[in-house]
């Protein structure tokens, strides 16, 4: 719409200046509400679509305080004053406005989200009054506080997702940080054997070697009976030599096994698992209740029967670090097409945040390597009854 209506020349000024005229023909046949009003805010002409919006008959709207009728209060049912009204205000200094923040009223006491836009009648340069058109934009504004519900709730979603992520990978860097560091612990210990046990057994054969060659050397220069006394000494060199070659290799083979257990690769995950439980239960001095029921000829595939063993291999570390348990149960069972692995202590137990504690690296270990084939680590601890470790563990992670 222009930015001014101009009067028909041969109008007057006491009467409404669109009727008869051909634009109201056009004022009727559009879908928005259109009125007019003189300099003292009086509806001078409405159509059908307006006085329809405002529930209204268009006869008994002419000549009303248009303000009054439909625009005397905000919103939130707080007075409107026609001095605050953009409609007149922008009209009486000649100048157009468009609004889409307040609301009109209806004959029935209700509101609706409106769209209006004035500009002045002009009749030549003096100002007649002004023409409005308004849309009723409940179902607009409806579906664009709908959508910023959707853009806030996504927001929300993705904040939440993105301080998820943030702590998740918080997370994999300091388990990994962690592992790290137990890798290198475990290098340094292995480096520590190898120079400590196996570096003084072969100084020692060494030395045994080399006492017998110089020996040797001297056999043509003794009598013989000195030469059967040195016989028998390097028999007990011998024998000596022996000794530490076997503990020796006892060392390299437990060096080998705590790297990885030959049982495993050689009799499969369920003897390796008992290997374990019983040399533990040895080693801690520990009364171990083993119940297994598997079909032996049943095995995970490779990887994930290794992450089987790892996660037994800590939990049974953690009873020995933490439990002061004097017994261990473990349940090995298959439920359909998965692994359950139970351990179950009668220790001091724990409280549950112990388990999800920033710095518990080796639960947060446990729960990577199953969760990395699909399964889970479930642990309850009341204090003073002892610990329940599950793993679940699906047969196949296809």
């Amino acid at each position: 719409m222009s930015q001014a209506l101009n009067l028909p020349r041969d109008a007057d000024p006491g009467v409404d200046p669109l009727w008869g005229h051909p634009l109201s023909l056009l004022l009727e046949s559009t879908g928005e509400g259109v009125f007019g009003i003189d300099l003292d805010g009086h509806c001078t002409f409405i159509n059908r679509a307006g006085a329809r919006l405002l529930g209204h008959d268009a006869a008994a709207v002419i000549g009303r305080n248009m303000h009054e009728l439909t625009h005397h209060s905000h919103a939130d049912g707080s007075p409107y004053p026609d001095t605050d009204c953009p409609i007149f205000n922008a009209f009486r200094r000649g100048l157009p406005c468009r609004i889409d923040t307040e609301v009109f009223w209806r004959r029935d006491g209700s509101a609706f989200a409106v769209e209006y836009s004035s500009h002045p009648i002009l009749d030549g340069d003096t100002v007649r009054g002004a023409v409005i058109t308004f849309v009723d934009i409940t179902e607009r504004k409806r579906a664009a506080h709908a959508l910023q519900q959707s853009r806030d709730e996504l927001e929300r979603r993705v904040a939440e997702r993105t301080s998820e992520l943030s702590a998740a990978l918080q997370q994999v860097r300091e388990l990994s940080a962690w592992m790290e560091s137990v890798r290198e612990d475990e290098r340094t210990r292995i480096a520590r054997e190898v120079h400590d046990e196996l570096g003084s057994l072969l100084v020692a054969l060494k030395m045994d070697v080399n006492w017998i060659g110089k020996r040797l050397g001297e056999q043509q220069a003794r009598t013989p009976e000195a030469a059967e006394d040195m016989r028998q000494q390097m028999r007990c060199k011998c024998s000596n030599m022996s000794g530490l070659i076997e503990r020796a290799v006892d060392n390299v083979g437990r060096i080998i096994t705590d790297l990885r257990p030959s049982i495993l690769d050689h009799q499969g995950l369920w003897a390796a698992l008992e290997w374990q439980a019983q040399e533990f239960a040895r080693a801690a001095e520990l009364q171990m209740d083993w119940r297994m029921a598997v079909d032996e000829s049943l095995e995970l595939p490779g990887p994930a029967a290794m992450a089987v063993f790892r996660i037994f291999q800590e939990m049974l570390s953690n009873v020995g670090r933490h439990a002061r348990a004097k017994r261990v149960e473990v349940d090995i069972h298959l439920d359909g097409d998965e692994l359950y692995l139970h351990v179950r202590d009668d220790g001091v137990g724990a409280p549950a945040q112990a388990f999800h504690a920033p710095a518990s690296y080796g639960v947060r270990g446990m729960r990577e390597r199953a969760l990395h084939f699909g399964g889970s680590v479930e642990i309850s601890s009341r204090i003073g009854h002892g610990s329940l470790l599950c793993l679940r563990m699906p047969l196949s992670n296809e």
